[in-house]
């Protein structure tokens, strides 16, 4: 770990990161939600935004299992640029200025360039996962892509190999997309930094606070498929919710600019 460590240091110039408790992640959530209170018309905004996004995918791949994954899987990897303007409201507040959802959006666009290299990235890495869900649909899936297949069958004991292998890649590039991103995107609505900088002071924020991290990581899934559990009507409320902690998450992990 600390050579890895090391290795970054000697390739990149990082801002300081600092180290966090096991129950860390509980106390971003507590300040986000007082985020959320403090700005409800805003915040609310931007989760019905995010929603009305996921209800227009979900309309278009009701019955189609292969492309309902990737696209549920795309919708999960570019939603958190989506929290840009919501790591604004958070900003606002702490700093004490006043806010609304015209201004948080407007300044949400300050670092847009780096910012948008991220949303490359991200999109790269979820066209690659349709191009693996599409092998493994091939390969695990009766040897076929189903055209109309109803979205329970592709997760039933009958494709119980491929659950769980699908599962098991997903979740690995979801690690790795979380790493790059749990702090890199709030640190560009904060700083001038450049995304690669970014990138990798998430990446060393995550992997000096393995099991603080991994907690919030699971917080982060857990509130996510509670959203998702109610037709996305959650998400309305826990959207914005998980992008104000995500902004005091940021604040933790990494020292401020001397």
């Amino acid at each position: 770990m600390a050579t890895h460590l090391s290795a970054l240091d000697r390739h990149f110039t990082l801002p300081a990161t600092r180290a966090i408790t096991l129950t860390s992640p509980l106390r971003w959530l507590a300040r986000g939600w007082q985020d959320l209170r403090a700005n409800p018309g805003p915040s609310l905004t931007y989760g019905l935004l995010i929603t009305a996004i996921g209800w227009l995918l979900l309309s278009l791949v009701d019955t189609h299992s292969h492309f309902f994954t990737t696209l549920l899987t795309g919708f999960l990897l570019l939603a958190p640029l989506a929290a840009s303007g919501i790591y604004e409201l958070s900003s606002e507040r702490e700093a004490g200025r006043p806010t609304s959802f015209l201004h948080s959006l407007r300044d949400a666009g300050r670092n847009l360039g780096q910012t948008a290299y991220i949303g490359v990235v991200l999109t790269l890495i979820a066209i690659a996962w349709e191009r693996i869900s599409a092998i493994l649909f091939a390969l695990l899936y009766g040897g076929m892509v189903p055209a109309e297949t109803p979205l329970w069958e592709a997760f039933t004991g009958q494709y119980l190999n491929f659950t769980l292998i699908w599962v098991f890649c997903g979740a690995v590039l979801a690690a790795f997309v979380f790493a790059l991103t749990a702090v890199s995107l709030p640190m560009l609505a904060d700083r001038e930094v450049d995304s690669i900088t970014a990138m990798m002071t998430s990446l060393r924020a995550v992997m000096e606070n393995g099991a603080p991290m991994l907690l919030w990581a699971m917080l982060i899934v857990a509130i996510t498929a509670l959203g998702l559990a109610t037709y996305l009507v959650g998400l309305i409320v826990l959207f914005p919710l998980l992008g104000h902690a995500s902004w005091h998450a940021y604040r933790d992990l990494v020292a401020a600019e001397d």
